[in-house]
């Protein structure tokens, strides 16, 4: 190399070196300026504000609208928020164990967890708590009584509820338990060949839970399996990573996470003997399956080892790294983006620009890139991961969104559990002419008010009417119409049986059998389930959708 060439080189090099390192002092140097700035604003407001103020308070105020101008996973735990860390990252808290939800002024048990403190306590769904230690909860909302309820394990606590059908509040000593909810809510054999697990979320030991069901199943004869990572948001990396390895060899790249630090960027490979590498598998997803569903599901896909049956997933393609802060707090940060065994990063949302209003841009389809799986497929790198077969859910009828929003269905399974002391099993159990018929007398009882669809066209196409200022006969041909949707509208609770039906038989049922039961009674009549036990049925159709020759 010449003289004047390495002089050059040295120049260039130098240069690099001081602009890096004045990138470093400089942010140093606004970090510690703005950090003295505020520590100064937050000393003059103790000291000059005219009413006393709870400097814990505008601290989380402030780091929160601080942290909210980046992405909403991106977040900040006082040591106050433990708990919810805990249970975010293990599945595990101190509680009671059993689903609330609000009811006008008060939280009422919507399931208690079978084998867990509120169900050995006799608590039910419907049950009103009207008092946690000798304080009334009137008002308070879901996430007030919760926070009220959980704590340390062994330690007792005192509720005051009004049973489901009662008159009289009855008092309850309960004991907290440390709760683990399952990674895994349901498995078991759909016919004589075909497996099912139901993936909650990614906690500690999913990947072996995972293992442990396949091998009980496999031992008592199962050839075909369906995953359900459907309203699985998602968890740990590793455990998403474990169980790709259960079905596709070892020494595969499942997973690349490349980020603005260089120490973040890792590749994530299998490292275990798999269990099957043969075995015919179809996973359910949909617009909930998120982050580590994600992760399975696209890199099955990518491997050709699953076929996709749902809709297109959440699309979370970030990745979060839990700091340790002083003070026992912690921040949870997205440090990187993953990108599956294609190359695909499923991200759907761009949190680092704004659109003219504002907005978080959100990948166009017709920016999708084309990429190729191990076996020649074509895949798109859409927001989120695309099913093979899309099967796309009906939307319910407005009269059923009616009866679950004003809880009509909930209360009724309710009452039937009072009146009935059993049931049949959760799979054979059926909603009757004689019970269905007994629930639409229920809800005339309950003078149900809604609008549909056409009823609410009508009203524009009057208001119309009146703006152009057209004829009466015109009115008088709306109010006519008017009159025939009203009685076409009295036979919706017909017209509907079967979906309201199929709602109606899982709630019951999981009155009797918990939430282990309210799975099994949907397995037969769960459209994504049908479908993917149709294609399992016929392997033709299976091998064609992996070589990508179907034909839809």
């Amino acid at each position: 190399m010449s003289r004047k060439k390495r002089n050059i080189l040295i120049v260039a090099v130098v240069l690099t070196v001081i602009t890096v390192f004045y990138g470093f002092v400089r942010n140093d140097f606004e970090i510690a300026k703005n950090i003295d700035i505020y520590a100064s604003i937050l000393k003059q407001l103790d000291e000059q504000y005219v009413d006393e103020i709870n400097v814990n308070d505008l601290l989380k105020t402030s780091v929160d609208a601080m942290l909210e101008k980046l992405d909403p996973y991106t977040v900040f735990y006082q040591e106050s928020d433990l708990e919810e860390f805990k249970l975010m990252t293990t599945g595990q808290y101190g509680g009671i164990g059993a689903l609330i939800q609000q009811d006008s002024d008060y939280v009422i048990i919507s399931e208690p967890y079978d084998g867990w403190p509120a169900s050995e306590a006799g608590l039910n769904p419907g049950d009103k708590i009207l008092e946690i230690e000798n304080k009334s909860v009137q008002h308070k909302t879901v996430a007030d009584v919760s926070a009220m309820l959980r704590g340390q394990p062994g330690t007792k606590l005192k509720l005051t509820v009004l049973p489901y059908g009662k008159t009289k509040s009855v008092v309850k000593e309960i004991v907290r338990k440390e709760i683990k909810l399952p990674n895994i809510s349901y498995w078991g054999l759909l016919d004589n060949q075909i497996g099912y697990i139901r993936l909650d979320q990614f906690t500690d030991n999913a990947g072996n839970d995972m293992k442990q069901a396949f091998a009980q199943m496999k031992n008592d004869g199962m050839q075909k399996l369906i995953i359900d990572l459907r309203g699985n948001g998602g968890g740990l990396l590793n455990e998403a990573i474990n169980i790709v390895n259960l079905f596709v060899d070892k020494g595969n790249i499942v997973v690349k996470t490349k980020g603005k630090n260089s120490a973040k960027n890792q590749v994530f490979a299998t490292i275990n003997q798999p269990l099957d590498t043969k075995i015919p598998i179809v996973v359910l997803v949909d617009r909930t399956s998120a982050s580590a569903s994600e992760i399975v599901a696209g890199s099955l896909q990518d491997f050709d080892r699953a076929v996709l049956v749902g809709q297109r997933t959440y699309g979370k393609g970030l990745v979060q790294n839990v700091l340790p802060l002083s003070y026992n707090t912690k921040m949870k940060v997205t440090v990187s983006k993953y990108y599956i065994p294609s190359g695909r990063c499923i991200q759907a949302v761009d949190y680092a620009t704004k659109d003219e209003n504002g907005q978080n841009k959100r990948k166009a389809d017709s920016l999708a890139t084309p990429f190729k799986t191990k076996g020649g497929r074509t895949v798109y790198d859409y927001g989120g991961v695309e099913p093979d077969i899309n099967n796309q859910i009906d939307s319910y009828s407005t009269v059923l969104l009616a009866i679950m929003e004003k809880r009509i269905i909930f209360n009724y399974a309710n009452d039937f559990k009072l009146k009935h002391a059993s049931i049949a099993a959760a799979k054979q159990f059926r909603i009757s002419d004689d019970i269905y018929n007994d629930f639409v007398q229920y809800v005339k009882k309950e003078n149900l008010e809604y609008k549909t669809f056409t009823e609410k066209q009508i009203e524009q196409l009057r208001k119309s009417v009146k703006d152009d200022k057209f004829s009466d006969n015109i009115n008088a041909t709306i109010e006519q119409l008017e009159q025939d949707v009203s009685k076409e509208k009295e036979n919706d609770l017909l017209r509907y049986k079967k979906e309201i039906s199929e709602l109606l038989q899982v709630e019951i049922v999981s009155r009797y059998y918990h939430q282990k039961g309210g799975i099994e009674a949907s397995l037969t009549i769960d459209p994504d389930i049908i479908k993917a036990t149709e294609i399992l049925q016929n392997m033709d159709i299976y091998h064609s959708i992996l070589k990508g020759t179907y034909k839809k």
